[in-house]
Formats: structure tokens, C-alpha cells, sequence
């Protein structure tokens, strides 16, 4: 025979815990914004199942009027939590009006005049509502991918409004499934919402985990200074290009780009207007390329774009927009403004380069060398048939011509 007392005294004490367990959570993540409101949920139905408890104590029916708000604003700060953890803005008037409707129905239904169909239909919409409302997102998330632990919350949140609804008809054809009449077979469902309710908790606690390491995998392929991707996030990606135009035979190119007079800055304006400007300048670079292109920092004050499917002619004409870019911004610096000027090298996969992209990274560096050469503020492709004698003005001038002669 199962004790209800005992169950909802379980109850009390494995929310307790989970509470413990999301403050932890907090003061070790403390920007992970839904954990507070998971917390929450778990210290509000810890209370309000306790004050439903000293109904064993008081024959006042307040002290179930008590344990069903708990009940109710757990089950909307779980819902909230949910909100929060997909950054959705929290809704604190919906919650607030469907915990205040659901609770005075309780009230009308208890104290104005007895109907216990009624009433056990008004608490099961405060509990049901919230969470059937958090559920889309649980299922179909706003990156399109759910989790494993979006997943088995969704499930189980299905689980528990099948419960709410079979005890909601079961009240409605007569049967007393309500705390006040206790029997069987209100035991069996709370012992079941008790288990419900501690995988909800792991599931969200699972959602974290997966959240958290996904932060952790994207600070690890980025820049902490600019917010591109960072010298690992660059090879990983042009080794991956590597081998899908080896597989077939489609070219893509890369641009290798340095900041002119970067040490010159440096020494005159101090690392912080360093710093100003090469957060500035991935800033406007990112304005030229396109979606799919990627921007990446291998270092100090160079850059590397990743060009997918693009031919030297297409990177050609993406490297003079981005040059020209940092040119009109130069242009129009005043006395406070540092201006910056760039060079780029341009340089294409080819058979020869197959799978190791640290031979594409030396062309596009010999091209970058060529730019310097030829007076910075410029960019230049590689050619990987310079002509026997070279053009006046030495390679650099050659490189520049075969340039502008492919965007022309």
C-alpha cells in the first residue's frame, strides 16, 4: 500500500535537492540565465508541497489552496525557464495571469461552493498550460536541432499532461482522484508525477550540459578579441575544403590579409587602439564577403578569408571590396580616427595542393608578400607561372597586373 503522506514527503525532499543542484549550477555558470528560473521551480513546489502537508495537521482548507499555488507557479517557472534557456523573452504576464486564473478557480471551487470536478479541472490547467505552451520550443527549437535533453523534457512533459488529463476525466466521471480523498489511486499518480518530475529536472540538467559544451567548443574555433574563427577553426575548415574540391575537382580560394603599420600603431596610440582596430576591421571585412565565407584570425594582425567554390577571379573581386572598404574608411578618418590600410594576398586550390592546406596558406602568403612589395595598401594573386622575365617594377608589379586583369 502506498503512503501518501510518504510520497509527497519524498517529493519535498528530492525537489530540495534539485535545488541545491540547480544553485550549484548557478554559482558556477552564473550567465546561465534559466538555471535561476529551474531553481526557482525547484524551491517553490519543494514549498508547496510541504504546505500541502500540514493539511495532515490543520483541517483548514488553506493549506491546500497554499500547496496548489506552489504546484502551479513551479510548473510556470519551469515553463519560463524553458523560454529562457532559447532566449525567448520570458512571459511573466501570461504566466501570471494563467497561475492567478487557475488558482482562484481552485478558490471559487473550494471555498465558495464545493465542486470538486471543477476544481481538480482548474488546478490541472495551471499545471498543464505552461509547460504544453514551453513545448514547441522543446520540440522544435529555434537552431532547428533538438538536443537529447530538449528531447527526453519533451517527452516527459508529454507524459505529464497524459496524467493531468487522465485524472482530469476521471474527476469528470466521478471519480475522486484529489489529494482530500487520498485512496490508491491518487498514490499511484503521484508517485508518478514524482518520477516525471525528477527526469524533467535531468532533462533540463542535460540541456545545460549540452549548452555549456557547446559554448565551450565555439570559445575553443574563435578569436577572443574579434569573435572570428581562430587559427584551429581555419585549418580545420580549409582542410575540410581541401578535401571536398580534391573529391570534386572544384576549386575554392583563400585570402591571406596583414594590416599595414600594425607595429607602428602599436607603438604610437598603445595596444587598447590596437585592439580598437582590429576589431573595427573584421567589422568591415565581414560587410564584403559573402554567406559562407569565413573570416578568421590566424594571429596578431593577420587575417585569413576562406572563399568556398569561388574561382582567383571571384576572390579577386572580393579582395578589391574589401580593399576598398578599408580605403573609403581611411578616407574619411579625422584627426582623432586611425585609419587602416590593408594588404591582401590571393591565391586558389589547385591539383597540386590536394589535401594539405598549409601549401594553399604559402601561396596566398607569397601572393600577400607580392602586395608588400609593391607598396602596400594593395593585393596581388599568385600566379603559378610568373613569367621568365619579370615586368617592371619586379613581381609585385606582375602580380598586381594579373590581378587587376582577372576582375577586369
Amino acid at each position: 500500500m502506498l503512503n501518501v503522506p510518504t510520497l509527497w514527503t519524498v517529493f519535498v525532499v528530492n525537489f530540495l535537492a534539485l535545488g541545491l543542484i540547480w544553485a550549484y549550477v548557478i554559482r558556477s555558470y552564473p550567465k546561465f540565465a534559466a538555471a535561476r528560473f529551474w531553481m526557482a521551480s525547484s524551491f517553490v513546489g519543494a514549498a508547496g508541497a510541504m504546505t500541502a502537508l500540514a493539511r495532515l495537521f490543520v483541517s483548514s482548507p488553506w493549506p491546500l489552496l497554499s500547496g496548489a499555488a506552489g504546484v502551479i507557479a513551479a510548473s510556470c517557472l519551469a515553463a519560463m525557464g524553458i523560454q529562457r534557456f532559447y532566449d525567448r523573452p520570458v512571459s511573466w504576464r501570461l504566466m501570471t495571469a494563467t497561475g492567478a486564473v487557475s488558482l482562484a478557480g481552485v478558490v471559487v471551487f473550494m471555498i465558495g461552493f464545493e465542486h470538486m470536478q471543477l476544481r481538480m479541472l482548474c488546478y490541472t490547467v495551471g499545471q498543464a498550460l505552461p509547460l504544453v505552451l514551453a513545448l514547441r520550443l522543446l520540440l522544435w527549437p529555434p537552431e532547428g536541432r533538438a538536443s537529447p535533453g530538449a528531447k527526453l523534457s519533451a517527452i516527459v512533459i508529454l507524459s505529464i499532461i497524459a496524467i493531468f488529463l487522465a485524472r482530469a476525466v476521471g474527476n469528470l466521471l466521478g471519480y475522486d482522484f484529489s489529494a482530500s480523498a487520498g485512496g490508491q489511486t491518487h498514490a499511484v499518480m503521484v508517485l508518478g508525477l514524482l518520477f516525471l518530475s525528477m527526469t524533467l529536472n535531468f532533462g533540463f540538467l542535460l540541456m545545460a550540459m549540452d549548452r555549456l559544451r557547446g559554448e565551450v567548443a565555439d570559445l575553443a574555433l574563435l578569436d577572443d578579441l574579434t569573435g572570428v574563427a581562430n587559427r584551429r577553426h581555419l585549418l580545420q575548415r580549409l582542410s575540410e575544403e581541401c578535401a571536398r574540391s580534391e573529391r570534386s575537382g572544384e576549386p575554392f580560394s583563400l585570402l591571406v590579409i596583414d594590416l599595414d603599420g600594425f607595429k607602428t600603431i602599436n607603438d604610437t596610440h598603445g595596444h587598447a587602439a590596437g585592439d580598437a582596430c582590429l576589431r573595427h576591421f573584421t567589422l568591415m571585412a565581414q560587410t564584403r564577403l559573402r554567406p559562407g565565407d569565413m573570416l578568421a584570425r590566424t594571429g596578431g594582425d593577420e587575417f585569413c578569408v576562406v572563399l568556398p567554390s569561388s574561382s582567383l577571379r571571384e576572390a579577386a573581386a572580393i579582395a578589391r571590396r574589401v580593399l576598398e572598404v578599408c580605403r573609403q574608411d581611411a578616407a574619411s578618418c579625422t584627426a582623432r580616427d586611425i585609419p587602416i590600410a590593408i594588404s591582401i594576398g590571393v591565391a586558389e586550390w589547385d591539383r597540386g595542393i590536394g589535401q594539405f592546406p598549409d601549401r594553399l596558406i604559402a601561396h596566398a602568403d607569397h601572393a600577400l608578400y607580392a602586395a608588400k612589395k609593391n607598396g602596400k595598401n594593395d593585393f596581388a594573386v599568385y600566379d603559378p607561372a610568373p613569367p621568365l622575365l619579370p615586368a617592371p617594377g619586379g613581381f609585385g608589379e606582375a602580380a598586381r597586373t594579373f590581378a587587376q586583369d582577372l576582375v577586369v
